[in-house]
């Protein structure tokens, strides 16, 4: 069924005349079986008054914290409900983008083999299913296949399932891997022999991201969280003994500093890591002598952050000591401390040097020059340095996986807008490149079809800022054409224009797919972060809207045919710009989005506040307080209109809890004066990373593209 425009205005009007009703205070769940519930949801309100610094709050959906409370989960479900009535006439259109969407997946595929030691470790998919199928050989690719975990088999019977840790251990016996069942980022470790394939009787629940073997393959070190899902302490556990006996080897008693375990390249050292948001401090052990104590590099530093790799007799050191690019230096193991740190490379103003990576005869840094991340390869036998080249004008580069320190051959990926993912080994002697793998995409893909380019807008205050595009090879500008611009800007967290192929749905009907590298992001550099933070948070609104603005003004697009995008903090994001410029945008979709700042941030006890106080600041402060309410999207919702609303959520999400979005959403539909759509979707079995499964995940994002399509003017939806 094609969903025309017209048919989309008579609902529209429909759920105006049926929930144009503002005052009620209870849930309305009444609804004829197969009738459809067009009648919004009306929250409770509960006025809950909040006072500091001499400013009162009153917040009528506080109770929406209640977790697990029956008033709470009745809510989530009326809105749900009601998001499935309004989407129900796009139901065939979701469908049409899914099988487009999956139609594009190539579903039985292999990745890359890696080779560590005589094995070469690869994953794998098979049509139909959705988790990877981990597998290795011995000596050669031709040798039989072992299969050594099937996530396909783990998974079955569950709402949510993901693979935190893999790791086998050095002499590749056995295998510790984690698993979360809910999406709430709480792992248990499990321990298999590869040999037999059977499992060891001990588990260990509420672990985090990182777990490490020492070299005597019987010894793993880990994290646990605390109650606010802060990974706090690092145990050691042997195996086959009882993870009650276990030893507590470190507790990081402060709660702005997350701890974390890896070794080196080189598998000599561990390094236990400690950071907040802005201060790093690295301990290390020898990986061969497990019982051994950690000896702390350079004891934390506030403000200072650092980087270790290990080659031969010394440390590289990266850093932004006195350097907000940072700087590489170098040390000796055997006298690590800053006082003996000499200088490798120099700190330079308009390049940032992102990481490192180390082998036998190379050290590899990626710098970030004007936006763009290059390669800088350095041979530490000869002195010599030189820059692996990328030919398009945006792009996206990640180190890929170089266990092997004694290795002359560097891998990397390399995607942008219109290239699929493609895998290379990089010869660092001869300087050539092998393409390993390209992604393949099914249905006829041209990359020729396509166009991609970087623009610049201008901010307030003069600064340019960089958009990423990419349209359809023929799109004139002429003010018509439907754009889909996505923001983040928080962290220092960039999102380079990389390949995802279900964009195609929309690029296909006519959309420009655009990219905004706004400040909070470090896309320019460290300094454009910090301009992006803190009591300069409100540059990354304004660079937002100038990138629409610019949009707009060039005739990319047209208010009307503008979609706003963001997520978790990009959703704030969104959720600010709306509050300042709803007029700009037809449409908004805000995923998780972390809207209600100053509650939160008041709020210690709610996982991540306290080591984020260094990125938006701690309102118990004067002067953050009214900086933070000032843009905070949930304080500032006005009796004005508003852009059509596509507001999703996780209940299981420990990063940004469920009740920001609700709240949110019941504030918005209390207070906003236009009659435009307005949806909560909340995600009753999953995080703050939705569906797990590959194919779930599509269908979450053909459903945000319906969502879009139907309110947005196109040429043909469902072709």
């Amino acid at each position: 069924m094609k969903i025309s425009f017209w048919h989309s205005v008579l609902l529209i009007a429909v759920v105006v005349l049926m929930g144009c009703n503002r005052t009620s205070t209870t849930i309305d769940l009444v609804q004829e079986a197969g009738e459809p519930m067009l009648k919004p949801p009306v929250a409770q309100v509960k006025p809950h008054e909040m006072t500091l610094f001499g400013d009162t709050r009153v917040d009528n959906y506080y109770w929406l914290k209640e977790r697990g409370s029956t008033a709470v989960l009745d809510y989530l479900k009326a809105e749900n409900a009601y998001t499935t009535d309004i989407m129900r006439p796009t139901e065939e259109l979701q469908e049409v983008l899914f099988n487009e969407m999956k139609g594009r997946i190539k579903e039985t595929d292999l990745s890359v083999p890696v080779k560590m030691d005589q094995y070469y470790y690869y994953t794998r998919t098979e049509e139909g299913r959705q988790y990877d199928i981990h597998c290795r050989r011995l000596d050669s690719l031709e040798a039989p296949e072992e299969v050594l975990l099937d996530e396909n088999v783990l998974a079955e019977g569950q709402d949510y399932f993901n693979i935190g840790e893999f790791e086998v251990s050095p002499d590749h016996r056995l295998l510790a891997y984690s698993v979360d069942l809910t999406g709430g980022e709480q792992y248990t470790i499990f321990f298999k022999d590869l040999e037999t394939g059977t499992l060891y009787p001990e588990q260990i629940p509420d672990t985090y991201y990182s777990l490490e073997w020492a070299n005597d393959n019987q010894t793993i070190f880990y994290t646990t969280i605390d109650e606010a899902m802060r990974p706090d302490k690092l145990f050691r556990h042997t195996i086959g003994t009882n993870p009650s006996e276990d030893v507590l080897v470190y507790h990081e008693a402060d709660d702005s500093y997350f701890l974390s375990i890896h070794k080196s390249k080189s598998q000599a050292y561990l390094f236990m890591e400690l950071s907040s948001q802005v201060t790093t401090e690295i301990h290390f052990s020898d990986a061969a002598a497990p019982q051994d104590s950690f000896r702390v590099i350079h004891p934390r530093q506030y403000r200072m952050e650092y980087s270790v790799v290990h080659h031969d007799q010394r440390f590289f050191i990266l850093t932004n000591d006195d350097a907000l690019n940072f700087k590489l230096m170098e040390t000796t193991v055997t006298a690590p401390e800053k006082a003996n740190w000499t200088e490798v490379i120099r700190h330079q103003d308009n390049v940032k040097l992102d990481e490192i990576d180390i082998f036998k005869d190379f050290l590899i840094v990626v710098e970030r020059d004007f936006g763009l991340r290059k390669i800088l390869v350095h041979n530490l036998t000869v002195n010599d340095q030189y820059f692996i080249e990328f030919p398009e004008a945006t792009y996206k580069i990640s180190l890929d996986e170089n266990p092997d320190f004694n290795s002359n051959f560097l891998r990397f990926t390399y995607s942008s807008f219109i290239t699929p993912n493609s895998v290379y080994d990089y010869n660092l002697v001869t300087r050539e490149r092998e393409l390993k793998k390209q992604d393949e995409i099914l249905g006829g893909y041209d990359p020729a079809d396509y166009e991609t380019a970087r623009i610049f807008a201008t901010a307030e205050d003069g600064r340019e800022i960089p958009i990423s595009i990419v349209y359809r090879t023929g799109m004139i500008r002429n003010g018509e054409n439907p754009v889909y611009l996505y923001g983040y800007g928080s962290y220092g967290s960039n999102t380079d224009p990389k390949f995802k192929s279900y964009r195609f749905s929309l690029i296909d009907r006519g959309f420009v797919y655009a990219i905004a590298h706004i400040r909070g992001s470090s896309y320019l550099g460290r300094g454009w972060y910090e301009d992006g933070k803190l009591l300069n948070k409100r540059n990354t609104f304004t660079d937002f809207i100038a990138c629409a603005e610019y949009l707009v003004e060039k005739k990319y697009t047209s208010p009307e045919q503008l979609t706003a995008v963001g997520g978790s903090a990009g959703g704030l994001l969104v959720g600010a710009v709306v509050n300042i410029r709803p007029e700009l945008f037809n449409v908004v979709i805000a995923d998780v989005p972390f809207v209600d700042a100053v509650t939160t941030m008041l709020d210690e006890s709610i996982p991540l506040t306290v080591i984020e106080f260094d990125e938006w600041g701690n309102p118990k402060d004067e002067e953050s307080y009214w900086y933070m309410k000032g843009y905070s999207p949930y304080d500032n919702v006005e009796a004005k209109e508003y852009p059509n609303l596509l507001i999703t959520a996780g209940l299981n999400d420990p990063r940004v809890q469920y009740w920001e979005p609700a709240k949110w959403a019941a504030k918005l539909r209390a207070t906003k004066t236009d009659n435009n759509r307005l949806l909560l979707k909340t995600n009753m079995g999953a995080g703050h990373h939705g569906a797990s499964g590959r194919f779930d995940y599509l269908k979450e994002i053909a459903f945000e593209y319906a969502f879009i399509l139907d309110l947005i003017d196109t040429d043909d939806r469902t072709q």
